[in-house]
């Protein structure tokens, strides 16, 4: 796939936002802004994350998830029994509140500022996860392309909020379930698609290993 050297070349998946991008983000998550105009000005910044990759020589291209309010967030406009909460609003509810007041404090970032896509009923994709990313991405160039998806450990740790979840699931391993059918789900869209790479993102697995606390909350 390489022309040249031994090692294939793509990126993360995400890329930084610009200024303007910033600004029709803020303006949609207040309501100011529609779906419609947000995903203008997106495109245009895909656009130009494409024309950057292939000018940089990179093998494997990504959209940069513009399109996302963050990389797994994005879901709850997507998942039937999920609805994005900010941290804020979460707080009546998780089990710990000392635990999670201390997690807050740790972050240092206003409560209001993260939000979560929280489980609050049974899981179901109401409309395709990223299969209008690949079909767009795929008409702006000829090289490979790679679709990334938040993975299903991640959004178990997630998602669960006992006092909220446990109406439609009886254990986060049963909510994973649903979570992995979901991403199968995807995954064979996509494929089906011709989509060249999917990458599950898990970036909370390093807790599993490197540290004893993997029972604790996780958003990101």
């Amino acid at each position: 796939m390489a022309e040249h050297g031994t090692f294939v070349t793509t990126q993360v998946g995400s890329w930084p936002r610009s200024k303007a991008m910033l600004k029709v983000l803020r303006g949609y998550q207040k309501g100011a802004i529609t779906r419609q105009e947000y995903n203008a000005v997106a495109e245009e910044e895909i656009r130009r994350t494409v024309t950057l990759q292939e000018q940089a020589g990179l093998d494997i291209l990504v959209d940069g998830e513009h399109r996302r309010e963050s990389f797994y967030a994005f879901i709850a406009e997507k998942v039937s029994g999920a609805q994005l909460m900010s941290l804020a609003e979460m707080l009546d509810h998780v089990e710990d509140k000392a635990e999670f007041e201390e997690m807050l404090r740790t972050m240092d970032m206003p409560a209001s500022a993260i939000k979560n896509p929280t489980c609050v009923g049974k899981l179901s994709r109401r409309e395709p996860l990223a299969l209008g990313d690949y079909r767009f991405l795929r008409t702006l160039t000829g090289k490979p392309v790679k679709i990334t998806l938040p993975g299903p450990y991640l959004l178990t740790r997630s998602m669960w909020v006992g006092a909220l979840t446990r109406q439609a699931y009886g254990s986060p391993t049963e909510m994973a379930d649903d979570i992995v059918r979901m991403l199968r789900e995807e995954l064979t869209d996509l494929r089906d698609a011709g989509c060249d790479f999917v990458q599950f993102d898990e970036p909370v697995l390093t807790e599993v290993v490197m540290s004893a606390e993997c029972d604790r909350r996780t958003f990101m």
